[in-house]
């Protein structure tokens, strides 16, 4: 038998917004409300905060080469064990993953959000759609403390 739980089970949540980085920080503001509703503590949810930041960021750098006004779903569920993440785009649809790595220079901004979303969650899959990319990533609740984890960060 499991614990009953404190709080009820939030609904999913489901966000539209647009390529424009004057979102992020609400967009980042609701998934760290989301994952306080779903129990993570306030060190966990800032760097799922974190995450979708570098996410969101990369999605407008990368996917839509600067454009402001081309749209972004995120949605956010809680389960059992953990929070599933996932941001869709119609974007160039190239998989990050499949990149050659780049060599990062510390003098030069960017270049950390792919380090800081594998740190930081515990599953990334990048999926192809015709149209785009489907990012999902997942944060479980019972994750061991990484020493030196945000260092990159």
């Amino acid at each position: 038998m499991t614990p009953s739980r404190t709080n009820p089970k939030p609904p999913p949540l489901r966000l539209k917004t647009l390529s424009d980085p004057a979102t992020l920080a609400q967009t980042r503001r609701a998934i760290e409300m989301f994952a306080a509703q779903c129990g993570f503590d306030e060190t966990a949810r800032g760097e799922i905060g974190l995450v979708i930041n570098e996410a969101l960021a990369n999605v407008i750098r990368h996917a839509y080469q600067g454009a402001t006004d081309q749209p972004i779903e995120l949605s956010a569920q809680n389960t059992d064990e953990d929070i599933c993440i996932t941001i869709r785009d119609w974007g160039v649809g190239i998989n990050p993953l499949e990149l050659p790595p780049k060599k990062h220079d510390p003098l030069k901004p960017g270049g950390v959000g792919l380090i800081c979303i594998r740190q930081m969650m515990d599953e990334v899959e990048y999926r192809k759609q015709p149209d785009g990319m489907l990012l999902t990533m997942r944060r479980s609740r019972l994750r061991p403390k990484v020493q030196g984890a945000k260092e990159a960060c």
